[in-house]
């Protein structure tokens, strides 16, 4: 494989990964098992235990204080907010809000009258070729 690699122009380089350094207060550090897949790799073996105990020590060592679940749902009739970065960052249909730029207002659309428009296509398809109408 190597040979053939070479034959075309490539080279291989051997990929080589490093081990991270771990903290001292971290429960265990991501490692890769030999199919290359992340696992985690817990540094006390009371948190390898199976069941009720082994979850709460693992819930326990991973808690962090600073963290806190919120609710971010607004209420169903809350306004649309704006959202000016929108514009630049991109569309992202979960968090669109109004796609307007800082400071102004999307202006209301005119309505149209389509009886209008009807009775100008019917004008158009009665009249005569030569440009006059009956």
């Amino acid at each position: 494989m190597k040979d053939e690699l070479k034959k075309l122009g490539l080279r291989i380089r051997p990929r080589v990964v490093e081990p991270r350094v771990q903290k001292p207060e971290q429960p265990g550090q991501i490692a890769f098992d030999d199919l290359g897949n992340a696992v985690y790799e817990w540094k006390d073996q009371s948190l390898t235990q199976e069941g009720e105990a082994g979850t709460r020590a693992r819930n326990k060592a991973l808690a962090h204080p600073g963290l806190a679940i919120v609710e971010d749902e607004a209420p169903s009739n809350a306004p649309i907010r704006s959202n000016p970065k929108g514009l630049r960052v991109g569309y992202n249909p979960y968090e669109s809000g109004l796609l307007a730029k800082k400071g102004q207002q999307a202006p209301p659309r005119k309505k149209r009258d389509l009886r209008e428009l009807s009775k100008w296509m019917e004008a158009k398809k009665n009249a005569k070729p030569d440009g006059h109408e009956e």
